[in-house]
């Protein structure tokens, strides 16, 4: 007889299989890549995250051989304890020269992950009696960290600057927080920054941005977001990500030294973590040679002749297709079921494709989610386009 707490789990597990909202893992055998081989097939793979492809590149791979040989395997501890290595310290002095344009008076500060950078930021920040105004399309670490903050938090309607202008005019808090996404994961649109920085500025608001799908592929050089509105402002508290466009993991914020500062006498998902091992920082300053020049920049010209590529031959009848300029090319279909058999023809073809569903999407927006790098070829993208169209008229 089964346990009545486990009884009552295997319930709901049950209940997410009739909804077609139970998820499976997947078992890659090969580095990350287009060509990977995954539960024992070789796949064409449109589902990383790794815009630039510089996840199983021989100077990256090389260079976390060096980090590894020269700092060890691991950090031991915490940064305020022990585990701050000079890699980390190389890799936040590199970080901070790269977003200097941007940031005034500039810091970053390394953290394990873009989730606990989120966490860090948005708890930290929010002193008694703040007010958080969260975008509703906000990544689940944002929104998370409001919740662990304790403050009061308004949501305001996807890209809405009117309806955030009202939010921010009616509040009396002292301290003000807007928290947005620059790329949006699931819908692979833009944030309205600039008028995002005006509105904070005049609020005098704090304006987080996670730029996890910005960094690397946006801006001059890669630099983001920020670089590619051409924005500057002390209001602004910047997230980026070093697990997507730089192929490795981590994360950091860069802001102005007294924020940072803050962050690290505050942040509990800084103070009480251990650090990431300082090889996978050692490899990161790789990383942003790669992204900061010629290389970089021939592979970033690439992805947006391959986004070109694949926005015009879908020619989807059922489909949404919406406007995205960037890697990341939402297929919108509705209902879970079809979503989920879409996303097994696919796999059936070679092509690894994932439907995404709620919680991670809203209600009756499943989808497809494709996401390209530049690691991917124009063959590539052509074998793509020609499944799905031919898919989504017989589905």
């Amino acid at each position: 007889m089964n346990h009545p707490l486990i009884a009552s789990l295997e319930r709901e597990l049950q209940t997410l299989n009739e909804r077609a909202l139970r998820r499976r893992r997947r078992t890659a055998e090969t580095p990350c890549a287009p060509r990977m081989r995954v539960d024992g097939r070789d796949m064409l793979a449109f589902c990383s995250n790794d815009y630039l492809g510089l996840a199983n590149h021989p100077r990256v791979i090389e260079a976390l051989r060096e980090g590894a040989a020269r700092y060890g395997a691991g950090s031991g501890a915490s940064h305020l304890i022990s585990g701050h290595s000079e890699s980390h310290a190389i890799l936040e002095e590199r970080l901070a020269q790269f977003m200097a344009p941007n940031i005034a008076d500039v810091r970053a500060l390394s953290f394990c992950t873009g989730y606990m950078a989120n966490l860090a930021v948005i708890t930290a920040l929010a002193r008694p009696g703040a007010e958080i105004f969260s975008e509703e399309l906000n990544h689940a670490s944002l929104i998370d960290g409001a919740r662990l903050s304790r403050a009061k938090v308004q949501v305001y309607p996807h890209a809405d600057i009117e309806a955030l202008d009202k939010l921010l005019t009616a509040s009396t808090a002292e301290t003000k927080i807007v928290s947005t996404d620059s790329v949006f994961s699931m819908d692979g649109d833009l944030a309205p920054l600039p008028q995002l920085v005006s509105l904070c500025e005049r609020h005098g608001a704090w304006l987080v941005i996670d730029d996890a799908h910005g960094f690397g592929v946006l801006g001059q050089d890669g630099r983001g977001a920020l670089s590619h509105c051409d924005l500057t402002s002390p209001n602004i508290v910047y997230m980026g990500t070093l697990s997507k466009a730089a192929g490795v993991g981590g994360a950091f914020v860069a802001a102005h030294d007294t924020v940072i500062e803050w962050l690290v006498q505050r942040a509990r998902s800084y103070i009480y973590t251990t650090a990431a091992p300082p090889a996978l920082a050692h490899a990161l300053l790789a990383s942003l040679d790669i992204i900061s020049g010629e290389e970089g920049a021939r592979r970033r010209a690439n992805l947006q002749s391959l986004i070109a590529q694949l926005r015009g031959g879908l020619k989807l009848k059922r489909w949404q297709h919406p406007h995205s300029d960037t890697a990341i090319q939402p297929l919108i279909i509705g209902a879970n079921d079809e979503a989920l058999r879409a996303a097994a023809g696919l796999y059936e073809q070679g092509l690894w494709i994932p439907a995404i569903r709620p919680p991670t999407v809203p209600a009756g927006t499943s989808r497809l989610r494709v996401t390209l790098s530049a690691a991917h070829s124009e063959e590539d993208v052509a074998r793509a386009i020609a499944a799905i169209n031919q898919l989504e008229g017989v589905a």
